[in-house]
């Protein structure tokens, strides 16, 4: 057990909308606590490049890829004992990116089925190993645009400002309603990754909530 009350291990997942630092959190949490990471793997996606150019040929595709990649990590970090600082969660795939994808006609009504089905089947069920807190971090679409065009992604900086627009939106309405896990909500304004005793506050808060009782969260 360290200092922040996080028993060694706890499973920690960053999620957030695009751009919005959830890499650059999950790498200053696993520092600070001895934890593993977890980090999204895009560089070696077959599918992402060719969806940003085309939606509605790539989507079901892209999420069957992202499904099955995050369900292999997460039975992994479970296998290995936890003590993990994930980027990403595998909720955020069908609860914004499918559902956005069906709800504006760029993934079929039967391909959504399809891949909810299987979503609800391999991830709503007891044996899937949830994690202990889910770090949600959230900011205003101006800033997470001028972080999205910092980072230089050519197939991010050339997609029209209304899909981070749609994006941000549901972020906004789906971590409202979720209830997979305990949630720590951060503005990104009002932490540093680069000040220890920012960090130091972020990790108190997490060990606050994975100590509860289950009763009061």
């Amino acid at each position: 057990m360290n200092p922040y009350l996080i028993p060694d291990h706890a499973i920690i997942t960053v999620a957030g909308t695009v751009g919005v630092g959830k890499s650059t959190l999950t790498a200053a949490l696993a520092k600070q606590l001895g934890f593993k990471t977890s980090l999204e793997q895009v560089d070696h996606n077959p599918y992402l490049e060719k969806f940003y150019h085309d939606f509605e040929r790539w989507s079901f595709h892209l999420q069957i890829y992202f499904l099955a990649e995050r369900f292999k990590e997460q039975k992994k970090i479970f296998e290995m004992g936890g003590g993990f600082v994930q980027d990403r969660s595998i909720y955020e795939d069908t609860g914004i990116f499918a559902k956005m994808h069906s709800d504006q006609g760029t993934m079929s009504k039967t391909d959504y089925e399809t891949y909810t089905s299987l979503f609800e089947a391999m991830v709503m069920t007891p044996y899937f190993p949830h994690p202990d807190v889910l770090v949600y971090i959230e900011g205003s679409l101006p800033s997470i645009l001028n972080r999205i065009n910092e980072r230089g992604r050519e197939m991010e900086i050339q997609t029209d400002v209304s899909y981070w627009e749609h994006m941000h939106e549901r972020y906004s309405a789906w971590i409202n309603e979720f209830t997979a896990c305990p949630v720590l909500r951060l503005n990104i304004e009002d932490y540093d990754v680069h000040d220890p005793e920012s960090m130091t506050g972020i990790l108190n808060q997490v060990g606050q909530i994975i100590s509860r009782p289950a009763a009061n969260i």
